[in-house]
């Protein structure tokens, strides 16, 4: 089938099961012959009653009672137990290797693809393929079986097995039919549901704004819609399973009855036993169970393969390629920043950055300062590689910082966001995720530079009170300072300042703006701003128009001399 491709992650996965799923073939193969057995067994049984053989009749009972709780059922027992342990295995490393690859996925990839689509192709589709997988299993033990038992029904009537043949070829063209039909509206169908999830995570996440905004019943009529979709969906593909349904079911009747009546037809002209004749009764059944079920396995293969698909886009990059790092560290760092003929623009937008030039000297306070929407952000999501330049490049003390180790890169160049993310943890543990070794004492003191230890240390559990989700137990300016502290216990050589202090009090201000001008002597500092006032005393200050740097200087050079500064200080006051 088109597609096995979407097999291959797991087929080198499996290579760490292969003793498991070895031993378990071999079980499951011998139960096969068991089956071949105890039909037999059955059969002649029943022949032996019928010419008055009683003796003979049990003997072949006992020994169908011992293969089938020993070959039948203790064999085949431990091959499943094995096959759903391996199938658990390889369904957890899956997900733990597909959210490890997302970690990896450039920033252009979460700005084109909802989180619901990321989330539901880590959990969702990574999961669902513990279910998917076992039912396959359970599909593939019964055929190997139902085939060892065709070798012995051909080795006694060739007829009986051709016949058993057309109806498999029957129904391999049904399925060719609907297969596609099955795994294009359950994609479809999962598309649905990739939106349902994005609508759900914004929500909870926004919660507070959706109140304070009164879009709650906007909210619900999209979810509405969604669900209506997705119920749609979701009746398209039962009717298409209804179809098969029913096809696969008039298919077994037909193969029961013409089987039997074959097998009645060959008795009458001596050409096959009685004895194979009552093992084909029991036989047969276990052909029409698979019939039966091979819409289930269909179904059920399709939309593994779907999920596979989703999952395959990010392990295989089918999506976006890695973030692609060298093997560079720089020893003794300076902290020398150079932007060289730098052009940028974000997906599907103008040009942000055009042929863009600034050097930057550590042990100053820089400012960046401009318009809103004039690329003052974008630098610093390009220093910190979160987006990479179309043209250009940019250095740290010399080095192409495209040739930095991963680890080198974030090491050395930090950021305090205007929005900083807080992890559903501890306030411990939120410095704890940067450094598992740092000390309470370590971490209270880049608190109180902060301004925030005497806050943590009022509240009942202290630095063990849990944040919540994105920090919400916390207000906006104790996230940007407890984000600052954070960034602190790096010991980042450069620190970047993203409107780090816009929403604080002027009193919470002034401290911050002490603990940077102490940074400013052995760190390479920073700061993009819009509000002028928080970085007039800044050594150098770079005004950013049009993507380019059009003035630098001081606060009072820059009134003097920058007609655009002139304006931005103007609006502000």
């Amino acid at each position: 089938m088109k597609g096995i491709k979407e097999f291959k992650p797991l087929i080198k996965l499996i290579k760490e099961e292969k003793v498991k799923i070895i031993i378990a073939s071999i079980l499951i193969f011998l139960s096969g012959i068991c089956e071949i057995f105890t039909g037999y067994l059955n059969g002649a049984a029943i022949d032996a009653i019928a010419t008055g053989a009683l003796k003979m009749s049990i003997t072949y009972l006992v020994i169908y009672l011992v293969l089938s709780l020993t070959m039948g059922g203790v064999f085949l027992h431990i091959a499943n137990a094995m096959l759903y342990k391996a199938e658990s295995s390889l369904t957890r490393k899956l997900g733990f290797f597909t959210y490890k690859k997302a970690l990896d996925l450039p920033a252009v990839a979460y700005e084109k693809k909802t989180s619901g689509e990321i989330i539901n192709r880590i959990t969702n589709d990574a999961d669902s393929l513990s279910f998917a997988f076992g039912r396959l299993l359970d599909v593939v033990t019964y055929l190997i079986g139902s085939i060892l038992i065709g070798i012995y029904v051909f080795f006694n009537s060739w007829i009986v097995g051709v016949e058993i043949i057309f109806f498999v070829i029957i129904l391999f063209f049904v399925i060719r039919k609907y297969s596609p039909m099955i795994k294009n509206i359950h994609k479809e169908r999962k598309k649905e549901q990739d939106k349902f999830t994005s609508l759900v995570t914004e929500s909870i996440r926004g919660i507070r704004e959706i109140k304070t905004l009164g879009v709650k019943h906007s909210l619900i009529d999209d979810m509405k819609y969604i669900i209506k979709r997705i119920f749609a969906k979701s009746t398209r593909e039962i009717d298409i399973q209804k179809e098969f349904q029913i096809i696969s079911r008039a298919l077994k009747s037909l193969l029961e009855v013409g089987v039997f009546i074959t097998c009645a037809i060959l008795i009458y002209y001596k050409q096959i036993t009685f004895t194979f004749f009552i093992a084909m009764t029991y036989y047969i059944y276990r052909y029409t169970w698979l019939l039966e079920n091979i819409d289930d396995l269909t179904q059920t293969y399709q939309k593994l393969v779907v999920s596979l698909g989703r999952v395959n886009e990010i392990l295989e990059n089918k999506l976006y390629a890695d973030e692609q790092f060298g093997d560079k560290e720089i020893k003794n760092i300076k902290g020398v920043v150079e932007f060289k003929h730098i052009t940028f623009s974000y997906p599907d937008e103008d040009i942000t950055l055009e042929d863009f030039n600034l050097r930057i000297e550590p042990h100053q306070k820089v400012a960046i300062v401009g318009k809103s929407g004039q690329g003052k952000s974008t630098l610093f999501n390009l220093l910190t590689r979160i987006f990479d330049p179309d043209e250009g490049e940019i250095c740290l003390d010399g080095v192409n910082i495209r040739d930095l180790k991963e680890d080198e890169l974030r090491k050395q160049i930090s950021i305090i966001r205007q929005d900083p993310f807080i992890f559903n943890r501890t306030i411990r543990e939120n410095f704890e995720i940067i450094d598992p070794d740092i000390e309470l004492d370590t971490i209270r003191k880049y608190a109180k530079m902060a301004y925030l230890d005497d806050y943590i240390m009022s509240l009942p559990k202290q630095y063990d009170t849990i944040l919540g989700e994105g920090g919400v137990n916390l207000s906006g300016g104790q996230k940007q300072r407890l984000s600052i502290a954070r960034t602190l216990s790096k010991k980042s050589h450069v620190i970047l300042f993203d409107e780090a202090t816009s929403a604080l009090d002027n009193d919470s201000q002034k401290y911050i703006k002490k603990a940077i001008d102490d940074l400013v002597s052995n760190h390479t500092v920073i700061i993009v701003a819009h509000r002028l006032s928080t970085i007039i005393d800044a050594d150098i200050i770079h005004v950013v128009d049009g993507g380019k740097i059009v003035a630098s200087g001081t606060h009072d050079e820059l009134l003097k001399t920058s007609p655009v500064y002139q304006k931005l200080y103007e609006t502000e006051l």
